[in-house]
C-alpha cells in the first residue's frame, strides 16, 4: 500500500516495526514486584476505607470478621474486587503505570507499543480476577508470552526508557 513515489503517503509505516522490535519486555522479577506492591496499595485502599468508615459507623469493622465456617469471606473478596478496579483502571488507563510500576520502571502498552485503550484495561483487570491467574506469569516460556491478563487483552509489560 505505500507507495515511495506518494508524498502523501503515511510514513510511520516503517517506525511502527521499529518500535515494536524495540520492545524489551519486564522480567518476572519485576513483575512479581509489581504484583507485590500493587497488592499492597489494594489492600491498603479496602483498609484504610474501612477504617474512615468505621469512624462514623463502628460496625463495619464486622465486615473484618469471617462468618462462622465459611472458607473465605465474601464482603472482603468484593471490597477487593472493587479496590483493584478504583486503583487498575484510572492508573493503567490515563497513565500505562501503576505504583508497582513506576518502582520498576515498567509500563502497559498494546501490543504495537501504544498506551492501552481503555477496553483493553478494563478487560485487563477483568482477567486478573480468573482464579490462580497471577501464577500464568511463571508458566510462559516465549519471549512475548505473558500473563492471561496481558494476552487476552493483547497488552505486554514492558521496561520504561
Amino acid at each position: 500500500m505505500n507507495d515511495p513515489n506518494n508524498p502523501y503517503d503515511a510514513p510511520q509505516a516503517q517506525v511502527r516495526a521499529e518500535r515494536i522490535a524495540q520492545l524489551v519486555t519486564a522480567t518476572r522479577a519485576q513483575r512479581l514486584v509489581n504484583l507485590l506492591i500493587d497488592s499492597l496499595v489494594c489492600t491498603a485502599l479496602v483498609l484504610g476505607s474501612l477504617s474512615v468508615y468505621s469512624a462514623f459507623d463502628p460496625t463495619v469493622l464486622k465486615l473484618l470478621q469471617p462468618e462462622p465456617n465459611a472458607p473465605w469471606n465474601p464482603t472482603m473478596s468484593l471490597m477487593m474486587l472493587l479496590a483493584q478496579f478504583v486503583y487498575y483502571v484510572p492508573m493503567e488507563g490515563m497513565f500505562g503505570v501503576t505504583l508497582g510500576k513506576l518502582v520498576t520502571s515498567t509500563r502497559v502498552v498494546d501490543e504495537q507499543g501504544r498506551p492501552p485503550s481503555w477496553g483493553q484495561v478494563l478487560g485487563r483487570t477483568a482477567a486478573r480476577q480468573i482464579p490462580f491467574e497471577p501464577i500464568t506469569i511463571l508458566f510462559t516460556g516465549a519471549a512475548r508470552a505473558a500473563a492471561w491478563h496481558d494476552r487476552l487483552p493483547k497488552t505486554l509489560v514492558v521496561r520504561a526508557r
